[in-house]
């Protein structure tokens, strides 16, 4: 099951206030018996993956008030989305104190449901990183001869958002930055981080080599670099797709006082990033 964006699908995006109501089209199809109902599920459905798709793990509440539908209804189509392994239930990570009560229940796509919505080259992008590190020698030169490659990729792509983070104010750098990767497909977020942490948290809710990086973490690590370099300031990633998180989570120090405090880390900041790159926060 391919889902295509709402810029090439119509059905996916139809207008806020009446998402149960087809549009002009559709009402016309219906009277002649060419729309089904099954059509006008399958399109609802559409919508609710792809909301998680743009906005991260969400609960159905979240859902219905995003999409203007019932809650009720939201489940129902959960329900069939999750026996479709398009999306699967998690419990909701909670940061900080954690109050009483069981965490909500939040839904995230699945890799098969990321699958629909990419069209992209997967298996010709790791054939060919593969190449590269067998042409290297393989072992550690193979290594260093794909992180060099993923640093080279990543280095291009911050020149097209150089300008515009540079542009912004120094506390809208990261929202510019999200802005940036948005428009290359990563429906990315800038939020405040929790309230214990001083700073933002840049999320990436779609990440289109994430099946490859998953191989080749260095993709991964080259990214949180440039993340670095263009903010000016040392980041550090707490979560990442390709390792089976929701979101990819680039956790940004705000303001000097914050970068003061983590000067005395700053000539390990690759290091300490790629480390963490990937993996749960403890």
């Amino acid at each position: 099951m391919k889902y295509a964006s709402e810029e090439q699908e119509g059905t996916a995006a139809r207008p806020a206030g009446g998402p149960d109501r087809p549009t002009p089209a559709r009402t016309a199809r219906s009277a002649s018996g060419a729309a089904p109902h099954h059509d006008e599920q399958q399109g609802t459905r559409n919508r609710v993956a792809r909301s998680i798709l743009d906005h991260g793990p969400s609960t159905a509440a979240e859902l219905a008030l995003r999409l203007e539908l019932t809650q009720a209804a939201v489940r129902r189509h959960l329900d069939t989305l999750v026996a479709e392994n398009v999306v699967e239930p998690r419990e909701k990570r909670v940061y900080g104190t954690r109050t009483r009560g069981r965490p909500a229940k939040v839904f995230a796509l699945t890799d098969c449901g990321r699958d629909a919505f990419d069209q992209s080259y997967d298996q010709l992008a790791a054939d060919a990183l593969r190449w590269i590190a067998e042409s290297a020698g393989g072992g550690e030169l193979g290594e260093a001869a794909i992180a060099a490659f993923a640093r080279a990729r990543f280095a291009a792509l911050a020149e097209g958002y150089r300008a515009s983070v540079e542009s912004a104010s120094p506390e809208g750098r990261t929202q510019a930055l999200a802005e940036a990767l948005t428009a290359d497909g990563y429906a990315a977020t800038a939020r405040s981080a929790p309230s214990h942490q001083l700073g933002e948290q840049l999320c990436q809710h779609h990440c289109p080599v994430a099946h490859v990086a998953e191989q080749f973490p260095q993709l991964c690590e080259a990214e949180t670099e440039v993340f670095s370099r263009l903010l000016g300031t040392h980041v550090q990633r707490l979560a990442t797709i390709a390792h089976g998180d929701g979101v990819c989570t680039t956790f940004v120090p705000k303001g000097r006082e914050a970068a003061g405090k983590t000067a005395h880390r700053t000539t390990k900041t690759t290091n300490a990033s790629a480390s963490t790159a990937g993996r749960n926060p403890a």
